[in-house]
């Protein structure tokens, strides 16, 4: 014990290693990941051994984490604001609304102090930020003693604990199992059926499966019809859809010009979309082996979507009004928006700051990029753009507001989750600075949370037992009865007044709910990703504004 207390470092990263052990711990479709590990470990570790932290420790990693998760949520987050999404917001604001009244009357009916009320809003909503925010407003409150604050914050990481658990349990089985039930569904074939109105496709790739028919391909032919036809009207007869790369006659290798007449045994490599190269082979001639030599490479490059006039329009349209593309053959082969990968068909409308991946000829490729964009830069980390989002975010949260008496202020963490919003759509618009790679930014964000939990349950593991011995049997109640209350209202207004069909508002539900856990059972059942289309909606919106209830009940609690 001694060895811990003099190094609270070493207590600090057993707790990480030990609680994301038990946190891979499955019970049927259930674990309770790495952080609800770390938090139950840290508590127990905290009340045997009393290990004192530098709370500026769990500021810093706060501070990292927010920024991070504001970062990668913010260009969905902007992107969603629109009408098209607002049936999608007004899910978010029924569980906002729902869990802070709740946590409100629970407070009031049960006399609960303000880190309980806080602690139960954090667990049943399963949002580990809130337990953040919660506690960083706690500390500001002006009528607490030191003793106070520090007990306080300690029952918002029990009050945490014991809800995150009931809730976790219960969101998960109500989504993929019973909301399937109310709905009248089979959710694998409802979404099955969804995804071919949407797509046009029976099904998906997973993360780890590649095209069997690639849609870009490369052939090479020996010419025995096109003989006398010139190579730039042979590409105008298949409307730009092929160009020819290559061309062969007998040893020597011809540069493939517009004028250029084909003969009798060249051998052509033509490079275009599979159907429009199938067809080409049928002007040519037949297909041959692949030739040493005949064989162009082409180079791959990931343009970011930044110039206006592309902004929502389809493939198709961007490729009849850039002639570039089919003088020069470069071609899209994919679409990424945030962390999701679109099919590149010619109807696939593209957003600003999206980034398409373009595969063509170097000089074609070049001249393309200055048209429609730039190249997309995010193999090193901008610790520039980083240190000044993150500085700009704490300045933030120390701004006080006051309503009706009851001072509000978002501190560092909330200040730092608006910084990473606004800076990581700032970004998506001109992806030329501020890289901050999506790996990068995963392992910033879960090492902020893991390390400021840890941190977290070593202090408060004294204050854990007799807020239990207090609280034991409404800690579990509160836990279910919050994940119910919106989950159900939300099903209810959401199929019958927004309309929203029923895979993607099972998603959207899991999503309102911030649950990765959830949506990971939800697609397991439904067989398919479908259901992650209104996941991603309200997980960018919730991932926003639940950690802002944090303060505003420990604001109203507190006055």
């Amino acid at each position: 014990m001694g060895v811990l207390q003099d190094h609270p470092e070493l207590a600090l990263f057993l707790c990480l290693a030990a609680g994301y052990l038990l946190g891979k711990v499955r019970v049927g479709p259930i674990t309770l990941g790495g952080i609800c590990g770390t938090l139950i470990v840290s508590l127990l570790l905290g009340a045997w051994a009393k290990i004192e932290i530098d709370a500026d420790v769990k500021t810093i990693f706060f501070a990292l984490f927010i920024f991070a998760l504001g970062y990668m949520a913010g260009p969905q987050f902007f992107a969603n604001l629109n009408r098209k999404s607002l049936r999608f917001f007004a899910l978010c604001f029924i569980e906002l609304v729902s869990v802070l009244g709740l946590a409100y009357l629970l407070a009031k009916a049960f006399d609960l102090d303000v880190g309980t009320a806080s602690g139960i809003l954090a667990g049943a909503a399963t949002e580990s930020a809130v337990v953040g925010t919660a506690t960083e407003a706690i500390g500001k409150l002006p009528d607490l003693t030191p003793d106070q604050i520090s007990t306080y914050q300690g029952h918002v990481a029990t009050a945490y604990t014991v809800c995150y658990l009931f809730g976790l349990v219960t969101i998960v089985i109500y989504t993929s199992q019973i909301m399937p039930m109310l709905l009248r569904i089979n959710l694998a074939d409802a979404s099955r059926a969804l995804w071919e109105k949407l797509r046009g496709s029976g099904g998906g790739l997973e993360s780890d499966e590649r095209e069997a028919l690639p849609g870009l391909v490369g052939r090479t032919h020996l010419v025995t019809l096109a003989d006398g036809r010139t190579v730039g009207n042979l590409e105008a007869a298949f409307g730009g859809g092929v160009t020819v790369e290559a061309v062969r006659r007998g040893s020597k290798d011809l540069t493939p010009a517009p004028d250029l007449e084909l003969t009798l045994s060249d051998l052509v490599l033509v490079v275009g979309r599979r159907s429009e190269a199938i067809a080409a082979g049928r002007a040519i001639g037949p297909e041959t082996p692949g030739i040493p030599g005949v064989d162009t490479p082409l180079a791959t490059r990931q343009v970011a979507m930044t110039d206006k006039s592309v902004a929502g329009k389809s493939l198709d349209e961007i490729r009849a009004t850039h002639a570039e593309f089919g003088r020069s053959g470069v071609y899209v082969t994919d679409v990424l928006r945030g962390e999701q990968h679109l099919p590149a068909n010619p109807d696939t409308v593209v957003e600003r700051g999206d980034v398409i991946t373009l595969v063509g000829a170097r000089s074609g490729l070049n001249r393309i990029v200055e048209k429609i964009g730039t190249v997309a830069k995010n193999d090193a980390t901008d610790f520039i753009y980083l240190g000044l989002g993150i500085a700009l975010g704490s300045l933030i949260g120390q701004l006080v507001v006051r309503l009706g008496g009851v001072p509000l202020s978002l501190g560092t963490g909330g200040g730092c989750l608006i910084s990473g919003l606004l800076f990581g759509w700032f970004r998506s618009r001109r992806q030329t600075f501020g890289a901050f790679p999506p790996q990068a930014a995963t392992t910033i964000k879960d090492m902020g949370l893991a390390v400021f939990i840890a941190c977290t349950g070593l202090t408060s593991g004294p204050q854990a037992w007799p807020l239990l011995k207090e609280y034991g049997a409404l800690l579990p109640f509160a836990g279910i009865a919050m994940v119910l209350v919106p989950a159900t209202i939300s099903l209810l207004v959401g199929r019958k007044l927004l309309k929203i069909e029923k895979p993607l508002l099972i998603g959207a539900i899991a999503g309102q709910q911030c649950s990765t856990p959830a949506i990971t059972s939800v697609t397991q059942v439904a067989q398919s990703s479908v259901p992650m289309l209104g996941y991603t909606i309200t997980y960018a919106l919730s991932n926003f504004l639940l950690p802002l209830t944090g303060p505003i009940l420990v604001g109203i609690l507190g006055a």
